[in-house]
C-alpha cells in the first residue's frame, strides 16, 4: 500500500504530528503539502493541516481540492481544547473539504497557538468574543506545551489503527 503522509504547518505543530505518524509508517512518503507529490498516484492519505478561523488553513484546502475519491486519514492541530464544541465543530467542517474523499478517521489535539495571534487577541477589549479573559489567558498557557509527547503518542497509535483498519 502506497500511503503519503503530507501536512501544512505554521508553528510547527502539525509537522510534528506528521512526524510522530511517519516513525510508525516509515514506507509512507512524509512531506510539506506545498511539495506533495500528486495525491492520486497514493492508496491512503493522512493529511494534516492546522485550524485557522474554525476551518482548514489555506493551503490545506488547496492540497484537498486535489483528492479525489481517496480514503483520507484526517488529522490537525488547532489552539482549543480538543473537547470543546469549537474543536467538534472544525472537524466536521474540515471533513465536509473532502466530500469527494472517503474520511476513514480523525485525529486532533491542541496545538501551541502562534504568538503573533496571542499578541493580536491581548490587543482586543475584554469584552470582544476573543478579548483577553482569564478563560482565555488559561487556554494560550495550557496550549503552550501541545502538542505534547502525550498527544504524539496518541498519534502515532490512532496512525497504526487506521492502517490496520483499511
Amino acid at each position: 500500500m502506497k500511503i503519503l503522509v503530507a501536512y501544512s504547518s505554521k508553528t510547527g505543530n502539525t509537522r510534528k504530528l506528521a512526524e510522530a505518524i511517519h516513525l510508525v509508517l516509515p514506507d509512507a512518503d512524509l512531506c510539506p503539502m506545498a511539495s506533495a507529490p500528486n495525491p492520486a498516484q497514493y492508496d491512503l492519505i493522512f493529511m494534516g493541516c492546522w485550524i485557522d478561523k474554525g476551518t482548514a488553513d489555506l493551503e490545506a484546502q488547496a492540497f484537498m481540492a486535489k483528492i479525489h475519491d481517496k480514503p483520507v486519514a484526517l488529522f490537525f492541530s488547532l489552539g482549543a481544547y480538543p473537547d470543546s464544541a469549537h474543536a467538534a465543530e472544525c472537524q466536521e467542517t474540515v471533513s465536509g473539504l473532502l466530500a469527494s474523499c472517503s474520511v476513514v478517521d480523525r485525529f486532533m489535539c491542541q496545538g501551541a497557538i502562534d504568538p503573533e495571534l496571542i499578541e493580536w487577541m491581548k490587543a482586543l477589549p475584554k469584552d470582544h468574543g476573543y478579548g483577553p479573559t482569564d478563560s482565555r489567558k488559561k487556554l494560550w498557557k495550557d496550549a503552550e506545551t501541545h502538542p505534547d509527547k502525550d498527544d504524539l503518542k496518541a498519534v502515532s497509535n490512532w496512525a497504526t489503527g487506521v492502517l490496520a483498519a483499511v
